[in-house]
């Protein structure tokens, strides 16, 4: 098949390159004009794999923009293709090619270390350094690693500090015993106090906790607790037994999935456009001892099996696994040494592969719903940069306040305040008010009225007063609410502007040359939306009130219908023509049947007397 190199310039000398690469394992490295590697692959065989780039057209189109820049191809042999897939991992992770995945850097999760030293500490970190130290995580959850560290001390009483327990400093006494030794939290191995092989012994048993295999170490220490008690050491014997409850309560808190599973690992993927995600789960001795999820980058438009299989051998050398057996969903094109991979059918291998499956999904919807709430926070931040600089704020107008006066021909005067927290509607904040100093139909006056309570009220409260305050009309309405203010002397401490509805003018106290925002603009829409939203509620709440009112005095009219009475029925049935359509023994379990006789009887007269 004829060779298709594209545009690339240097054609000749990769064809070149191409014909004389090995059919053998190995990985492959491309690197663009400037000498820079843009990919690293992997492969069974160098010359089929890389000679499948330049030997059909790419449809993927990051994929051909790769092959176009291709200028340079290297290649390293390896033995196996396990090989090939660690090295190829390790050369992602160093050079971080362009058109490779992006594997998520794991410094953000804690590990927890063993350290290569005499007398080892055993502590979090969050930076592996190849010293020789054991490290075991990542651990998504900081809790489990407290707790963890926690259980250690307890048990074991480790040393803390950083110091050099070399043989010889320890012999020439170079340091002394501290603090901790002395309220019991540590044994002493800097003066010696205990020797290397007990020390070690406790050790070992962190790392087999570490490991999963917590029942080994209880049963060990089980055995130890019956020969201490056989020699009639009894105080020994009872701190073995505290280790043993702490440990067992530990290991209760596992989940347990099948006795018959021992030593496996299990992974899973779930992905969207961008990203996938692989879940792994540990099982040692039928528990889940570890489950962490990777979140991979794409770049090439990878399948599932070819993520999978970056996260599979990326994951297992971060923790060290040497598990014989790998539970799959899927088949894979790779082979790790001693290793079989499984897809599982039915069983407690299936359940256990349908729980990491539904973590990889349960991560996927977390991200999504990160991401959706991260888009959020950043309109919201633009929006409120763009009220400040658009309504001349000193600050971000992260609280708004609006006010609207609702009377119909002058009955029941009420009023709505409305509360926006970070440009959304912070309804359990809302407030109403009955207007009470004002007689008949005066707006200005209703609006200092509501103003100036509210303040007084936020104030005596000493709860958190808004950075701007909306008042629905033009310059009336704004003097109005500017001369409770002054009254309250917050006058220049808030921004308070008005909105006239005619034509969205923008009123500043004192400016008579209103503010015309864009009819498209973000600052326009809030207040709008602010004004609208006092709007309705004012009115919804004005108009319960003068429903309330008619059936009120209505009822009144009754004789021996008395205002508990009233108050009764219009809990239950709100208005006079709900109450009308009520039968007799609805109304009687409300109030009684004598009382709702005379309500019956006068609401029959009525009827009569409108049908005459």
């Amino acid at each position: 098949m004829k060779q298709n190199f594209g545009v690339n310039k240097n054609r000749d000398y990769l064809k070149s390159l191409i014909s004389i690469l090995p059919d053998m394992p190995g990985i492959y490295q491309y690197f663009d004009n400037a000498g820079k590697i843009i990919y690293i692959g992997k492969a069974k065989n160098l010359k089929k794999r890389v000679s499948s780039y330049f030997t059909k057209v790419q449809e993927n189109r990051k994929t051909a923009l790769l092959v176009r820049n291709i200028a340079d191809i290297k290649h390293m042999i390896v033995e196996t293709e396990e090989d090939a897939l660690l090295l190829e991992n390790n050369l992602i992770k160093k050079y971080k090619p362009r058109y490779n995945v992006l594997l998520k850097d794991d410094k953000t999760y804690p590990w927890i270390v063993v350290k290569d030293e005499r007398f080892p500490r055993v502590f979090q970190t969050r930076n592996i350094v190849r010293d020789g130290s054991a490290y075991f995580g990542p651990y998504t959850s900081v809790l489990t690693v407290r707790t963890l560290l926690g259980l250690f001390r307890k048990l074991y009483k480790l040393r803390t500090c950083n110091f050099n327990l070399s043989e010889e400093n320890v012999k020439n006494r170079k340091y002394k015993i501290c603090l901790e030794y002395h309220i019991g939290n540590c044994l002493g191995p800097c003066e010696g106090k205990i020797d290397t092989d007990f020390y070690n012994q406790n050790i070992d048993q962190i790392r087999d906790i570490l490991k999963g295999n917590i029942s080994g170490v209880i049963k060990y220490l089980k055995e130890l607790m019956k020969q201490f008690a056989d020699e009639y050491k009894f105080e020994e014997a009872n701190e073995i037994k505290e280790k043993l409850i702490s440990l067992e309560k530990f290991q209760s808190r596992s989940t347990v999935v099948s006795s018959t599973i021992t030593d496996v690992d299990i992974f899973s993927i779930d992905e969207d456009k961008n990203f996938g995600f692989v879940n792994y789960l540990k099982v040692i001795k039928g528990a889940i001892v570890q489950t962490y999820t990777m979140e991979i980058k794409k770049s090439l438009d990878e399948s599932k099996q070819e993520l999978l299989e970056y996260a599979i051998v990326d994951i297992r050398q971060k923790i060290f696994s040497n598990a014989k057996e790998i539970l799959v969903p899927m088949g894979l094109d790779i082979s790790l040494e001693n290793v079989k991979f499984r897809v599982p059918q039915k069983g407690d291998k299936k359940k256990l592969l349908e729980l990491s499956e539904r973590n990889a999904k349960y991560y996927r919807l977390e991200k999504e719903k990160q991401t959706v709430i991260s888009r959020s926070q950043k309109s919201t931040e633009r929006i409120l940069e763009t009220l400040k600089k658009d309504l001349h704020l000193n600050e971000f107008p992260t609280h708004i306040e609006c006010f609207d006066n609702s009377n119909l021909q002058g009955t029941n005067p009420v009023a709505a305040c409305v509360v926006f927290r970070n440009t959304k509607p912070s309804k359990k904040e809302y407030r109403h008010f009955n207007v009470k100093s004002v007689e008949g139909p005066n707006d200005f006056a209703s609006m200092e009225e509501i103003v100036f309570r509210r303040y007084r009220r936020l104030i005596d409260e000493q709860k958190s007063l808004p950075q701007l305050i909306v008042i629905d009309g033009g310059k009336g309405q704004l003097g109005a609410a500017l001369s409770a203010l002054e009254k309250l002397e917050l006058r220049g401490k808030i921004t308070i502007i008005g909105i006239a509805k005619r034509l969205e003018e923008i009123y500043f106290p004192g400016d008579s040359v209103p503010l015309y925002l864009d009819k498209n603009s973000e600052s326009l829409k809030v207040i709008q939306q602010l004004r609208d939203e006092a709007h309705r509620f004012g009115i919804s709440f004005h108009r319960d009130k003068r429903s309330k009112e008619f059936i009120k005095s209505e009822l009144e009219t009754i004789k021996g219908v008395g205002k508990v009475t009233i108050e009764l029925l219009l809990k239950k049935f709100k208005s006079v023509e709900n109450l009308k359509k009520q039968s007799f023994r609805a109304v009687a379990d409300e109030i009684g049947d004598s009382r709702a006789l005379i309500i019956f009887d006068y609401f029959k007269l009525s009827n009569s007397k409108s049908n005459q």
